[in-house]
């Protein structure tokens, strides 16, 4: 999966971020989803060009199969081309989410 391109229509959102993007696939019972949502947020609103996208999976089966998201929360990080850099499943550390910037960024 790492290295295939999104784009702001596979998403429904109106643009990735300039940067990179926070994909964030959660559910509506999902205790973790709600942590992950504010941490992801956070970093999103601490470092620049970097935007935060939240997608119901429920909503979006056909994303969730062809991407193989198989849990909630999972947060993929894109790099400015939209191409997916890391892929994680769970209720990410802040630091972990920084540093997976870090590579979107510079790598």
């Amino acid at each position: 999966m790492d290295g295939r391109r999104l784009t702001a229509a596979d998403l429904d959102v109106a643009a990735l971020g300039r940067r990179a993007t926070l994909v964030q696939f959660s559910s509506a019972f999902c205790r973790p989803c709600h942590a992950t949502r504010r941490v992801l947020a956070e970093v999103a609103a601490m470092v620049e060009g970097v935007a935060h996208a939240e997608i119901d999976a429920e909503s979006r089966l056909d994303l969730v199969r062809d991407l193989g998201v198989t849990a909630t929360p999972t947060v993929l990080v894109l790099d400015a081309a939209g191409r997916i850099v890391r892929h994680a499943t769970g209720q990410p550390r802040r630091a972990d989410v920084i540093a997976a910037l870090g590579a979107a960024v510079t790598g």
